[in-house]
């Protein structure tokens, strides 16, 4: 009988596995009892249970099998190099702070890899979307506290990561949303004047700048899974860990901390935080962070930055999707049930810039969050105004 949860792609992803694993032993290893985890278009994630295996105790492992690069593909920024680099930075550090699975072995040719299993764990979504508020909170300040740790643990290796990248035949490292940063920077403008009618003030403009500087060298560098978003996040006995690494870079850690404030940008679980929450995740991380970078202990420094990243991420957030609205405003992922609508998030993301900004003195920033929200209201007049909390926090008190 054929197990429902095997699939064709499990299935070859595992037996690629064991024939890695057996090379590298110089024994055979049987992997059995493929169990497909989902992955994305790009790759195939799977559970495989270990039977005959001479070299180590383990009872399962997960493979990671990444399909080969299209024709025409530019092998500049290959997921696969940097997932595994990824994977070799944190396997060396020490166990206390490491955030992500052990890598065991990877195969170029084959294009996989073999982790270390870390158990049937829930995501952090399914603790956003469960029904206990208590547990939301404390998965979300152990990925806040995941978060700075590693962070402060990477703190001073971006050298490190680079030569893992050489060695693996990548030539150049990069921010996956650089580029698409100084993009949003540079086209928002004119999308928002043209779909929502919307002028950008100069000013705004100016300080908009903020967010590209902390796109540079700063001395605030440490590594960045990139998508940090809920369901990339596994609860486990040890704490949250992060998975998912094939945009892995070095960036300044206030970009990642400033998730808390959008929240989650460009992820499509992205309900709202309760503000106590977002407040106490911020708080969390920043206990991380200050023994390597004692500066943002400076609450008037922290701020600072925490709003340029957070202008940085809404404006690249409302540059992906308001292009989408004027035709389908749908929710922002494919599952309607654990994504919001479109038009309601961006509400959301605008108005709480504004705030941000009125308390920052970013006088254009704020005058431009309030023609967006006021625009956004007046063409979606059938949508929320108001982006609703994470389903965990909806029953009253938490």
């Amino acid at each position: 009988m054929t197990d429902p949860q095997s699939t064709p792609g499990a299935v070859a992803a595992v037996a690629g596995a064991a024939r890695l694993l057996s090379r590298r032993a110089g024994s055979e290893v049987e992997l059995f009892e493929p169990e497909d985890l989902g992955g994305s278009g790009r790759s195939v994630v799977a559970r495989a249970r270990m039977a005959k295996n001479p070299f180590s105790d383990r009872r399962s492992v997960v493979v990671k099998h990444y399909a080969p690069p299209e024709d025409g593909t530019d092998l500049a920024s290959d997921p696969f190099r940097y997932e595994v680099a990824s994977c070799q930075l944190f396997t060396a550090l020490p166990s206390d702070v490491r955030p992500s699975p052990v890598i065991i072995a990877h195969d170029p040719v084959q294009r996989l890899l073999v982790l270390e299993d870390l158990g049937r764990s829930l995501t952090l979504a399914d603790k956003l979307f469960g029904p206990d508020p208590q547990a939301a909170r404390t998965c979300l300040l152990g990925w806040a506290r995941g978060l700075g740790r590693m962070q402060a643990a990477t703190a001073g290796r971006e050298g490190d990561f680079g030569a893992l990248l050489r060695r693996l035949g990548e030539k150049a490292r990069r921010d996956p949303v650089a580029d698409q940063a100084r993009a949003a920077l540079a086209g928002l403008p004119e999308l928002l004047a043209g779909i929502l009618g919307v002028e950008v003030p100069e000013m705004a403009l100016f300080e908009a700048q903020g967010g590209v500087r902390l796109l540079g060298g700063t001395g605030f560098r440490a590594f960045s899974p990139s998508d940090t978003c809920p369901d990339n996040n596994l609860v486990t006995s040890r704490g949250v860990r992060f998975v998912d690494f094939e945009w892995g870079c070095f960036r300044d850690v206030v970009l990642d901390a400033a998730y808390v404030r959008v929240p989650f940008p460009g992820c499509s679980s992205s309900f709202a935080l309760p503000d106590a929450v977002a407040g106490a995740m911020l708080d969390a991380w920043r206990a991380e962070v200050a023994p390597v970078w004692p500066e943002l202990d400076d609450p008037e420094l922290l701020e600072s930055r925490l709003a340029d990243a957070q202008v940085l991420w809404v404006w690249w957030s409302t540059w992906l999707l308001l292009p989408r609205v004027p035709e389908r405003d749908g929710p922002i992922g494919p599952d309607a049930g654990r994504s919001p609508r479109t038009s309601t998030a961006l509400r959301h993301y605008w108005r709480g810039l504004g705030a941000t900004a009125e308390a920052t003195a970013r006088p254009g920033t704020a005058a431009l969050a309030e023609a967006v929200v006021t625009a956004l209201d007046t063409r979606f007049p059938d949508a929320s105004s108001t982006l609703p909390l994470f389903p965990a926090f909806r029953g009253g008190e938490w």
